[in-house]
């Protein structure tokens, strides 16, 4: 059902939105921790890295599809705030057709440099059947991930975040199911977890295309709005693309430090991986009140009311820096025993891997809510390519501790490069939020 977040309480209309989010993006991460934990108890330690030694890849690839299908759906949330409805099914043909494009293109060229990504990541020999066979199934499974992302974007930018969360719900559930049946029953291994998570995909994403041409009358494209215009285009290509971009510099990033990790041996990678499905997890809020965020930005944007974006904004960071510290007490204090999710007891130097990265996320969480809470505003406020910098701070700041202190501090530098990455890019992103709110203010007030 499509929702204005124009008038009402800011932070009552953040939070109705950003709760299914939240619940769908637990869901998925249940679903990825339960995956790990059928990989890394059923499989093996060795298949438990293999899973996770591609992880900063994927983010690259996958980071850039999801956030530019993201950035497709701004422009629709502005147009919506307006009851600008013709223009706006202007932006969701022309955004369905470069989203199309974009998972063709995508698609085929990771695919054939699957072999040469994994040698550039420096993947052991010991693992590298399994990470190989992981990955290009995951590259395979493209397009059905980008179908779900820019349809779960369109609904949203309309204020309707509860179907795209049952729709996941209801892939999550499968997932599982598919999980079990290709990794224990058909023994594929790493290729059977990939296979489940692109089938489920797959679902979620026809789901919410049958929703959209049945349920949703405003979405509803007539032959007038079904032709490529340039101008469109070009708007969706200056939102989409940066916030696409932004995702793919912060894991170059991760790459570096990856690579640098994986040099360091399986027993780093396998706590590396433990730690990172835990962080992941404990991420969800944070990705659920950006998005909600933007959204709400964007829509107020729209319909010309700055004072209630400046309102959300502050209210979001109140959130997002309480939530901060609250969970980086319990990565703090539980890291490790949560990491025998994953892990069996016996394997004590993984354990203390996994619980020593936590532990030094655990100090830092504060500063990833207020990042996030100040890029999403930023975006939904129009300005995703000053957005990116954020980005681009991120990669510097991680490629520095892989590149230079990992030879120096080993695995004690890998802990410490996303706090050094988070706290760097804010002391851009917050600034450059507020003076973008402070331009679209002006913009408004304007005689």
């Amino acid at each position: 059902m499509a929702t204005s977040m124009t008038e009402g309480r800011p932070l009552k209309l953040i939070l109705q939105f950003a709760a299914p989010l939240l619940i769908g993006n637990l869901l998925q991460q249940t679903y990825n921790i339960i995956d790990s934990a059928i990989v890394g108890r059923v499989l093996g330690t060795e298949a438990l890295a293999g899973v996770g030694a591609s992880s900063s890849v994927q983010f690259l690839v996958l980071g850039f599809c999801m956030g530019s299908c993201a950035g497709f759906g701004v422009p629709v949330a502005k147009y919506f705030g307006a009851g600008k409805h013709d223009h706006m099914r202007d932006y969701v043909f022309n955004g369905a057709v470069m989203t199309g494009i974009l998972a063709a293109v995508v698609t085929v060229l990771c695919t054939f440099l699957c072999p040469w990504i994994l040698h550039l990541l420096s993947v052991p020999q010991d693992i590298y059947q399994n990470a190989y066979q992981y990955l290009v199934i995951i590259f395979l499974g493209i397009p059905f991930t980008l179908l779900y992302n820019y349809l779960s974007s369109i609904l949203r930018s309309i204020g309707d975040s509860r179907t795209p969360f049952v729709f996941l719900m209801i892939s999550t559930v499968l997932n599982i199911f598919l999980d079990l049946l290709c990794i224990m029953v058909l023994k594929w291994g790493c290729a059977g977890a990939a296979v489940a998570t692109i089938t489920a995909q797959a679902i979620s994403g026809l789901l919410c295309l049958c929703f959209i041409m049945r349920r949703v009358e405003v979405l509803r494209l007539s032959r007038e709005n079904c032709h490529i215009r340039k101008e469109v285009a070009g708007e969706l290509a200056l939102m989409g693309f940066p916030m696409g971009l932004q995702f793919s510099i912060t894991a170059i990033g991760s790459m570096v430090m990856q690579a640098a990790n994986n040099s360091l041996g399986s027993v780093c990678v396998s706590g590396f991986t433990a730690g990172m499905r835990i962080k992941q997890f404990t991420m969800c809020p944070f990705e659920a009140l950006g998005t909600a965020i933007s959204v709400y930005c964007g829509q107020n944007l729209g319909a010309g009311k700055p004072d209630r974006i400046r309102k959300g904004i502050y209210e979001g960071l109140v959130m997002a820096v309480g939530y901060g510290i609250i969970a980086g007490l319990i990565l703090i204090s539980f890291g490790r025993p949560l990491s025998m999710l994953f892990v069996s007891r016996e394997a004590v130097d993984v354990l203390d891997a996994s619980g020593k990265y936590l532990r030094y996320l655990g100090f830092f969480y504060w500063a990833l809510g207020i990042l996030n809470v100040c890029r999403f505003s930023t975006q939904g406020l129009g300005y995703s390519g000053r957005s990116v910098f954020s980005g681009v701070t991120e990669m510097f700041a991680r490629s520095i501790v892989g590149i230079v202190f990992v030879r120096y501090f080993g695995y004690t530098a890998i802990c410490a490069a996303d706090p050094a990455a988070w706290v760097s890019a804010c002391f851009y992103i917050v600034p450059t939020c507020f003076f973008c709110l402070k331009k679209s203010s002006e913009r408004w007030n304007a005689p």
